[in-house]
């Protein structure tokens, strides 16, 4: 298969910039702000718009976890479809909360991800050739 090494290092550069915007929002959550304090940040405004705490724990805990191994994931270039589909859940997911507690609400964090994500969906696979993905598909298939 010949490759296009311009496309190649679109797709790179595209996907290499979502992954650290993800992985530094997911490590901040998870080890400097923490979860707890996450949960408990959107836990009043959920309380007043009658959302179950039970979602506010989930979608903290599901939004820090995809978005610190999502990330990561995507820099290595392992198992991009997976991880855009579990980025893309947040992402509504983030929507939603962030909808619920203010009607009319800043998207100038959220709209680039959601971009930069949907471009990584619509990339065709033979512009993956910076991957680890790649490598081990070349390997596998020698």
């Amino acid at each position: 298969m010949e490759v296009d090494y311009n496309f190649a290092v679109f797709e790179l550069v595209f996907r290499l910039f979502c992954g650290v915007l993800f992985i530094y929002q997911g490590y901040d959550k998870l080890f400097v702000v923490g979860v707890k304090n996450v949960i408990e940040t959107f836990s009043a405004d959920a309380s007043r718009q009658h959302v179950p705490k039970v979602f506010v724990v989930f979608s903290s805990y599901f939004s820090s976890i995809v978005e610190f191994f999502g990330g990561a994931l995507l820099i290595l270039g392992l198992f991009k479809p997976i991880v855009l589909t579990l980025l893309g859940i947040d992402m509504i997911m983030v929507a939603i909360a962030f909808s619920t507690i203010q009607a009319i609400w800043d998207t100038k964090n959220v709209f680039p991800r959601l971009m930069l994500i949907g471009i990584l969906m619509v990339t065709p696979s033979r512009w993956e050739f910076f991957s680890l993905q790649n490598l081990i598909n070349y390997f596998i298939n020698k």
